[in-house]
C-alpha cells in the first residue's frame, strides 16, 4: 500500500506562513498562493473602508489625504507580502485599490473605479493644485512602487504617491486609461522608469538625474526628459502618433537628444520613416548617439522607405556594435501621413544606391540579426540591407536571419565568380571571409 503523502509545510499555523513568505521576494511570495488552499488564504485581500464625507474640492482633498495614511498604515503593518483592498469615496466615485506589498519596499496599486450615476459628479473636475507633502515615513522609505488602472479620479493620488516617495527606485505605470499627465520632477533616487499603455496620457516630463532605464510603450506623445545624462537603456515602442496630425517633428528630435547618450535603445521603425519624411537627416544633426553600441528597431513591415530611413539613421551611430531588425507582423500598421519638406532635401526622394553611398563607414558594428522576414516576400529588401551592411562594415562577425516559421541562415559572403543574387539553402554556415571583391549567400542552419 502507497504510503499516503502529507504536507507538513502547508498545514503550519498561519503566522509561520506569513513568517517564512517574509524572506521571500514579493514576486516569488505571490506564487505560493498556487501551492495549497492554505497558502491561497495569506494572499485573500482585507478589505478596508474608508469614507470621505460631503463634496466638492474639499471632499477630494481629504479623500487623497486618506487614501495616502490609509497606504502610508498598510507598509508599515506585519513585515511581510501582503494583499489589503483598501475603499474610497470620491467626489466623482467610488475607488477601490487593491494594494500588494512586499518585504523589500515594493508596492503594486492596482485601482479599479464606480462612477456616481449623477452627471454632476461625473463631469466635475477636481482642481486640488499641488497638495503639500504629508510626513509619511513609510511612504518615503518606498523603493518600487507598481501603478496600474489610474485614471482622472485617482491622478491626484498618484502625484501626491510620487511627491512623497523621494527614495523610489523603480516605478512602473500600466494601463492607466484618462491618466492624461506624469511628472516626476527633481527626483535624484529614481533609476528604472517604465510606462506602459497608458492611452490618454497627452504629457510626461521627467526629471530624475539618477535615471538609468526608461521604457514607454504606447502612443507616441509629448514626453519631455531633462537631466537625463545617466540613462543608458531607452525603449520607445510606439504603436502611432497621439493626434497624426499634429506631429511635432521638432519635438520629437528633442526627444531623441535627451537620449543621445544611452548604450542600448530600441524604437520603431516608422517613427525614423516619419522624422525621414519630414525633412531630418541624421547625419547632419547637432547631435550624435556618440555612446550607442546596440540598436534594436521593430516596426510591422519593411518596405524602401523605412530601410533607408535606418540606413540614414545609421549615421548617427558612430560606435554602433550590434544591430538586430524585427518585422512583427502581430504590431499594428503605422502610415506615414504627407509632409512638406521646407529646410532639408528630400533625401527619400533618392534611389537606394544612392542613400546606401550617403551611409558612413560602420568600423565597429560586429553583430546583426535579422527576425520575422519572410525570405521568399521580403528577399529584395533583405538583400539590399544586407549588401548594405557587409559593404560598409569593417569588424563584422556575424549576420544571422530568422524567418516567421523560425528558421535560420547565415550570411555569407562568395566571391564575385560564383552564382550569386539568389538565396541559397545549403548546410550550416555562418561565415563572413574576404576578399572585398563579393556578392553573398543565404545558408540554412540545419
Amino acid at each position: 500500500m502507497a504510503q499516503e503523502y502529507v504536507d507538513l509545510i502547508s498545514n503550519l499555523p498561519q503566522d509561520i506562513l506569513q513568517r517564512i513568505n517574509s524572506f521571500l521576494p514579493l514576486k516569488e511570495a505571490v506564487r505560493t498562493s498556487l501551492l495549497s488552499t492554505q497558502w491561497r488564504s495569506l494572499w485573500s485581500p482585507t478589505t478596508v473602508n474608508h469614507f470621505a464625507a460631503g463634496g466638492g474640492t474639499t471632499a477630494a482633498v481629504n479623500a487623497v489625504e486618506d487614501s495616502l495614511e490609509a497606504v502610508n498604515v498598510f507598509l508599515g503593518s506585519y513585515e511581510s507580502p501582503e494583499m489589503r483592498r483598501l475603499c474610497f469615496r470620491f467626489p466623482e466615485g467610488d475607488v477601490t485599490i487593491v494594494a500588494t506589498k512586499g518585504v523589500d519596499k515594493e508596492l503594486h496599486l492596482n485601482f479599479s473605479h464606480s462612477r456616481k450615476e449623477d452627471k454632476r459628479y461625473y463631469h466635475m473636475k477636481m482642481e486640488l493644485g499641488n497638495i503639500t507633502p504629508i510626513n509619511i515615513t513609510n511612504l518615503s522609505t518606498l523603493r518600487t512602487l507598481h501603478l496600474r488602472s489610474v485614471s482622472s479620479v485617482t491622478e491626484d493620488v498618484a502625484s501626491s504617491l510620487l511627491t512623497n516617495c523621494q527614495l523610489l527606485q523603480s516605478l512602473k505605470i500600466e494601463k492607466c486609461e484618462g491618466l492624461k499627465r506624469i511628472g516626476i520632477e527633481k527626483n535624484e533616487s529614481l533609476r528604472n522608469l517604465l510606462i506602459l499603455d497608458c492611452v490618454d496620457i497627452e504629457n510626461v516630463f521627467v526629471s530624475a538625474t539618477g535615471l538609468r532605464s526608461f521604457v514607454y510603450k504606447g502612443l507616441l506623445t509629448q514626453i519631455h526628459m531633462k537631466n537625463a545624462s545617466n540613462l543608458v537603456d531607452a525603449e520607445l515602442d510606439l504603436e502611432g502618433a497621439f493626434g497624426n496630425g499634429d506631429f511635432d517633428c521638432e519635438e520629437v528630435l528633442s526627444l531623441l537628444s535627451s537620449l543621445k547618450e544611452v548604450e542600448t535603445l530600441a524604437t520603431s521603425g516608422w517613427l525614423l520613416e516619419w522624422l525621414c519624411s519630414a525633412g531630418v537627416i541624421f547625419g547632419r544633426l547637432e547631435f550624435q548617439f556618440y555612446k550607442l553600441k546596440q540598436l534594436r528597431w521593430v516596426d510591422s513591415l519593411m518596405d524602401n522607405a523605412k530601410r533607408d530611413s535606418l540606413a540614414c539613421f545609421l549615421n548617427s551611430c558612430p560606435i554602433l556594435e550590434k544591430l538586430f531588425i524585427t518585422i512583427d507582423p502581430s504590431r499594428s500598421s503605422v502610415t506615414c501621413p504627407y509632409f512638406h519638406q521646407h529646410w532639408h532635401e528630400p533625401h527619400l526622394w533618392m534611389d537606394f544606391p544612392t542613400v546606401k553611398s550617403n551611409v558612413l563607414q560602420l568600423k565597429y558594428l560586429k553583430l546583426v540579426k535579422f527576425v520575422g522576414f519572410t525570405i521568399d516576400e521580403e528577399d529584395r529588401l533583405l538583400s539590399s540591407l544586407v549588401d548594405l551592411l557587409l559593404v560598409k562594415t569593417i569588424v563584422l562577425k556575424s549576420i544571422t536571419v530568422t524567418s516567421h516559421q523560425n528558421i535560420s541562415w547565415g550570411v555569407v559572403k562568395v566571391p564575385d565568380k560564383q552564382p550569386t543574387r539568389r538565396w541559397w539553402n545549403c548546410r550550416k554556415g555562418t561565415v563572413i571571409t574576404l576578399p572585398r571583391n563579393f556578392s553573398f549567400a543565404l545558408l540554412e542552419d540545419r
